[in-house]
């Protein structure tokens, strides 16, 4: 999945800012231990995009997802827009925001094997820097048919919803991020789950935490880049490591850093442990 960036920095640990060539591909993958976007359910619904952009003025105010409804039954729906807010060690904070958009239709019900355009128009006026939402789209439960129900027999019925979330961002005309390095030290880190993003009870692999900060007016997404780290060895010899950008979503999931003062820390596990000396990391397309 294709992501816009409209620059690409190349970072080191003492803070230098240096620009590299305009970047258009970062790869958002939907990774459990950054921004979570609920994947489609196989044989319920399916909607895209599953990132739209948008921004605070012009005819981008306005964006479309469509859903469709892959069930045998009526798909019917809801949809609830949340703000979402990232914290520097990668934990998301929901807070409901309907009153920032204009949902259109907000609900209604799919028919089998047809689709539904739902129009999103931003209404929360001018912002200092980019802000993250999620479109919650919702399938709303029927109640079970009674009549159906045998009443001689002993029962459950379970009944499956789905929801999913689609990543909407919204930031002013114009508006690029600025990222420096604050720190990078060597550090040890459990091994994660794929399927989870939970850390596992396997031993701690050599690593180093990358620690970087955002003060421009719109969010950057460190995925999908390639990752130098360079240092000295704990032999003492210097290392560096190229890590490219097909495994950098794995590791970071989207990589989402917030606008304006935004902070994050990233583990990088790097299977060559580096010494507590100066480590600089660089990025590259």
């Amino acid at each position: 999945m294709a992501f816009g960036l409209r620059q690409a920095l190349s970072l080191s640990h003492e803070g230098e800012v240096m620009p590299v060539p305009l970047l258009r591909r970062l790869c958002l993958l939907l990774a459990s231990f950054s921004l979570i976007l609920a994947p489609t359910p196989a044989g319920a619904m399916n909607v895209s995009p599953m990132v739209l952009e948008l921004t605070t003025r012009g005819a981008a105010t306005t964006g479309r997802i469509q859903l469709s409804n892959v069930l045998k039954q009526n798909l019917p729906y809801e949809v609830r827009m949340y703000r979402v807010d990232v914290t520097a060690d990668g934990k998301t904070v929901e807070t409901p925001a309907d009153g920032d958009f204009i949902v259109y239709p907000p609900q209604g019900v799919v028919k089998p094997e047809e689709r539904q355009m739902i129009r999103l128009q931003w209404v929360g006026g001018e912002i200092a820097a980019s802000q993250g939402y999620y479109a919650s789209i919702n399938q709303v439960p029927v109640p079970l048919d009674p009549a159906k129900a045998d009443k001689t027999k002993a029962s459950v019925e379970v009944q499956l919803v789905y929801h999913i979330k689609v990543l909407v961002t919204v930031a002013p005309p114009g508006a690029e991020p600025k990222i420096k390095v604050v720190s990078a030290r060597p550090t040890s880190i459990a091994p994660r789950d794929p399927a989870t993003g939970s850390a596992t009870a396997a031993s701690k692999v050599p690593g180093v935490a990358v620690t970087v900060a955002n003060s421009g007016a719109r969010y950057a997404m460190l995925a999908g880049v390639n990752w130098t780290i360079e240092g000295t060895g704990t032999d003492g010899k210097p290392l560096k490591l190229v890590l490219p950008k097909s495994r950098m979503g794995e590791l970071l999931g989207a990589g989402y850093v917030p606008a304006l003062k935004g902070e994050r820390t990233f583990e990088i596990p790097t299977g060559a442990g580096f010494a507590d000396k100066p480590i600089r990391v660089r990025f590259s397309d």
